[in-house]
């Protein structure tokens, strides 16, 4: 590491609290430990358990960085002791426990992932949270299959995105929830076979109508809360519910008898506490069976907004607005 600079700018959190809290800061370079790399990291992409970890709600998990940021782009400088199968000069983009909101990373080897030919750094920053938590609770957890139907609540979010493209363009009928009549033509766009305005409209009774009474065989929930007792409702027998987050609550009271009648499964799981030999097992499916879709232009990477790595805090002001429509992402000099 002799040629690489003494120091690095990354973001720091004066404390839990709201954005202004974000501050720029200079300090030394991370180094690698065994079985992980160093990063120059071109862009990182922001999410929203940063947002919660920056209140002070969602802490890191024992032994990660302070420093906000899962997921990054950009060329390994660096080798650990022990990493094989990557070289100084790849570009990859990773997902870590935390330290992304850098000019520099380190990054566990088995979470490094080639990027997709044809996409930018920026582009490729945006996809390992998104597509390692849509892949293992869709696909794996759920076992969603070609010719089944699927619902997705937040379909315009960084989740939703990724999940209606993966889920569509593997063969399901995909329903998605947003708010507000344009955020409803982009999930369309995106290839929802129906958007769902839950401002106006009531995605129990739309999925009942829809589906002939039938319900669907997945749904990927993040609210929680008066969702959950509707998505159970709207599950057809043998469906599975599975639960990622809860922005409404995590505690809810439902009447069980559906899931025993139907034989429904409810689950749901955490990504970031999981060991890096299970999240290196995800990546590695991600990239044998999700990046030939993105590199065949099938699932689009969408990115709503870029801001300088400086500009951190308003970055966390627009995801907390609600109002975008697919990934914000954090930029460097680097890019």
């Amino acid at each position: 590491m002799s040629d690489l600079p003494a120091e690095m700018t990354y973001i720091r959190a004066d404390g839990a609290g709201g954005p202004e809290v974000l501050v720029a800061d200079r300090g030394p370079l991370p180094k690698p430990a065994e079985g992980e790399v160093l990063i120059e990291v071109a862009a990182a992409g922001v999410n929203r358990p940063d947002v919660m970890q920056r209140k002070g709600m969602y802490p890191a998990p024992p032994g990660a960085p302070e420093t906000l940021g899962m997921e990054a782009a950009g060329r390994i400088v660096a080798l650990g002791e022990g990493v094989k199968g990557l070289t100084v000069g790849d570009e990859v983009c990773a997902l870590f426990s935390g330290g992304g909101y850098a000019e520099y990373v380190c990054a566990p080897a088995v979470l490094c992932m080639p990027v997709p030919k044809g996409l930018t750094m920026v582009q490729a920053a945006g996809l390992p949270e998104t597509f390692l938590t849509v892949w293992t609770n869709v696909f794996e957890r759920a076992g969603l299959k070609a010719g089944q139907s699927f619902l997705v609540h937040g379909g315009t979010s960084g989740i939703g995105v990724t999940a209606i493209q993966l889920a569509a363009a593997r063969g399901a009928t995909v329903y998605a929830t947003a708010g507000g009549p344009e955020k409803v033509r982009f999930c369309e766009e995106l290839g929802a076979t129906r958007g769902i305005d839950y401002k106006t409209e009531d995605f129990q009774a739309v999925l009942k109508e829809a589906t002939g009474g039938k319900g669907v065989n997945v749904i990927l929930d993040m609210v929680g809360g008066d969702y959950t007792a509707k998505n159970i409702k709207s599950l057809a027998p043998e469906g599975v519910l599975v639960q990622i987050a809860f922005m409404k609550g995590p505690k809810v009271e439902i009447d069980l008898t559906p899931v025993m009648l139907k034989r429904l499964t409810v689950t749901g799981s955490t990504l970031r506490a999981r060991s890096n030999a299970q999240k290196g097992a995800i990546a590695e499916a991600v990239v044998r069976e999700a990046w030939p879709l993105v590199e065949a232009g099938k699932v689009k990477p969408i990115v709503h907004a870029t801001f300088p790595l400086d500009q951190a805090a308003d970055a966390h002001r627009l995801m907390e607005e609600s109002s975008h429509m697919g990934k914000i992402i954090l930029t460097t000099a680097k890019i």
